[in-house]
Parts: C-alpha cells; sequence; structure tokens
C-alpha cells in the first residue's frame, strides 16, 4: 500500500469493525487513535425479543423489514436458542423481505430467505416511502430494529393501516471504558485529529452526547478544520443536520469509507516553498521536499500559524495562542527551536529582532 495518509491522524468511532478499520488507514500510513463511542449489547434473552417473535408465529408477518445484518443473525441465532429457528424461518419464507443494506441482504441469503428490494441511499425513510407506495393497509410488517427504536417509521406504516412488529434484537449502550472517547473529543477540540469516521448514526450522536458543554467547541472543529468521514448518509444525518459537513462515499463500505477519506485530506493540506524548499502541511507532519517530518503538537501549531500568512511576521505573542494553554513565551522559543530542528531545514523559520518569527518564503 501507498503511504497516501502518511502524517495525518484518524480517530475511529466504531466499536465491532474498528480493528479491521483501524488496520485499513494504517496500511495507508496513518496514525489513529481508537475511540470506540457505543458497544453493542445483544438482546439474545431479552423477553421483548422473544415476545416479539412468538407474535409473528402467532401472526407471520406479510412483510420484513431487515435493518441490519448482525441484526438479523442474532435474531435468528436467539430463535435457534428457544427452538423456534425453524417456525421462525418458515413463516418469514412467505414474507416480502426488504433488506435496507447489502449486510442485511447477506444475512437474509445466508438465512436461505430470498430479498426483493433494497432501498439505494440505505435509508429507512426510503424504505417506508416504498412500502406505503406498494400499499401496507391491512398487513403485519416485521420490523428488525437496529440499536434503537424507529418511532417515525412505525407511526408511518401504522397510520397507513399496517400492524408493526418491532423486533429489538440488541440495543446501543455507551463505552464500558469511556477514557479513550474522552480523549478523542480533546483531540478534535484541540484540532490535533485530521478527520474523525463514523460508520453508525448511533456513535456520531454518543461523540456528540459525551463532549457536553464542549459540544459547540467539537462542533466548530468539526465544521472548520477536522473532516467527518462518515460510511454512508444515513450514519451522516445527525452531523449534517447539525451544519458539519461529511465526506461520504457512494456505497457503504469500510473500503469506500478510506478511500474517501485517502481523496480528501490530502486536499486540505497546505502546500508552499520557503527558503529553497517545498512544504507539505499535513496533520502531526511535514512533508519538506518529499520527506516526512513528525512534529510534536507544538511545533505543529507553531508552524501551521506560520504558514496561514506566509512571510508575515508573527509576535511570539500571536504564537503563544496557537500553544497549549498554561505556556509562556519561553515556551514559543523552545517550539520554534523544535520546528527547526525537525525540518532540518533551518533557514525556514526566521527570526524577526524584536519582533517575532516568519516563514521565509520563495
Amino acid at each position: 500500500m501507498r503511504d497516501e495518509l502518511a502524517g495525518f491522524t484518524v480517530g475511529v468511532t466504531a466499536d465491532r469493525r474498528r480493528d479491521e478499520l483501524a488496520a485499513l488507514l494504517e496500511r495507508r500510513g496513518a496514525r489513529v487513535v481508537l475511540a470506540p463511542a457505543l458497544r453493542i449489547v445483544p438482546l439474545a434473552d431479552d423477553t421483548e425479543l422473544r415476545e416479539a417473535t412468538r407474535a409473528c408465529l402467532d401472526r407471520p408477518p406479510d412483510i420484513l423489514m431487515a435493518n441490519t445484518g448482525i441484526g438479523m443473525r442474532g435474531w435468528l441465532e436467539a430463535a435457534e436458542g428457544w427452538g423456534l429457528a425453524e417456525p421462525l424461518r418458515s413463516v418469514l419464507t412467505r414474507s416480502y423481505v426488504v433488506a435496507r443494506g447489502p449486510k442485511a441482504r447477506g444475512a437474509i441469503r445466508a438465512a436461505g430467505l430470498h430479498d426483493q428490494w433494497s432501498p439505494a441511499s440505505e435509508s429507512c425513510d426510503e424504505v417506508v416511502d416504498h412500502l406505503r407506495r406498494r400499499g401496507v393497509a391491512g398487513q403485519v410488517i416485521a420490523m428488525q430494529l437496529h440499536g434503537e427504536r424507529q418511532p417515525e417509521c412505525t407511526l408511518a406504516l401504522e397510520a397507513a393501516g399496517a400492524t408493526v412488529i418491532e423486533v429489538p434484537v440488541y440495543r446501543w449502550a455507551p463505552p464500558s471504558d469511556p477514557a479513550p472517547l474522552h480523549r478523542l473529543i480533546d483531540l478534535v477540540a484541540g484540532r490535533l485529529v485530521d478527520a474523525v469516521t463514523f460508520t453508525s448514526a448511533a456513535a456520531a450522536e454518543s461523540l456528540l452526547r459525551a463532549a457536553g458543554d464542549r459540544t459547540d467547541t467539537l462542533l466548530s472543529a468539526l465544521r472548520e478544520d477536522v473532516l467527518a468521514s462518515c460510511v454512508g448518509p444515513v450514519t451522516a444525518e445527525p452531523l449534517r443536520r447539525r451544519g458539519v459537513p461529511v465526506a461520504a462515499p457512494a456505497r457503504a463500505r469500510l473500503g469506500a469509507l478510506v478511500r474517501t477519506i485517502v481523496d480528501e485530506l490530502p486536499r486540505r493540506t497546505i502546500s508552499l516553498k520557503a527558503a529553497g524548499h517545498l512544504i507539505t502541511l499535513r496533520g502531526h507532519a511535514a512533508v519538506v521536499d518529499g520527506e516526512l517530518r513528525p512534529l510534536a503538537p507544538a511545533p505543529m501549531a507553531v508552524l501551521r500559524e506560520l504558514a496561514r500568512s506566509p512571510g508575515r511576521v508573527m509576535s511570539r505573542t500571536a504564537l503563544l495562542r496557537t500553544l497549549p494553554r498554561g505556556a509562556d513565551e519561553h515556551a514559543v522559543e523552545m517550539a520554534v527551536a523544535r520546528l527547526r530542528a525537525g525540518l532540518k531545514a533551518p533557514h525556514v523559520i526566521q527570526t524577526v529582532v524584536k519582533r517575532g518569527y516568519r516563514l521565509r518564503t520563495d
């Protein structure tokens, strides 16, 4: 793999497939921060799931809405444990099956069932519109939930005359250890990551809830400097609703998500010529004449500030504002010294006596 993402830091909020996503990013050269925003709690022994299964056996559904692959597999596995797998599979075989996305479709087919339709957008709203156009009056719909109840979908179908059996196979819960998530929030707020990935709308909501009184700061960073990359439009909805620009692939796949990041992050870099060198700024590194030069946060912050106005003298006071709280003017001098050493191009940063520092541009 090429190192298109070398010098960039990417936060991963997924839980179940975090290692797979992290490996894909790291192969491209990225530094990865793992911070699961949620965890999946299976409900195999849940009373509601058993009751919903019994309801489907008592009133065989005319329509099955399969929302997720893990949910459909979990439902059938739970039914197997209760000795109800074959009766359940038998009634679902006679249903009109809608698979919301490719993972749900794969689980349906693996169970020996046949899916008849899938929405292009993979959204529940498109599924509801399709079913209403098809006609659902007097019909029973089994709706396999994906983590949370979907009252707006249920109410829309009931208003169209359907009876909806909600099937809760699992639920979302906060991460067992919230520390990594709060660390990621700190990094995003401080613009110390370049992108954050989301593979579910619930994860995006969870990150915002965890931010608490820092939500506005977090959203500001996501709107301006940190790329929010979502696996699909459904996942992106909570962020778009809050004015966050989102990058999402046309197809909801992890590989496509990584390719989107590979395309987007390099476009956001700053490149300039200084003291005879071609310099490109990346998240935690500068590329100097084609060579990656990793930098600590303070030197990187100084370089980024100087690069905003190449050739302009920046005072120590102005540069101090870019450093972590509690730093003093001596810390600016140290950051500049470390920056020069890290770039291995000492003439790029020029000291202007009694005024400050500037980037010596060509």
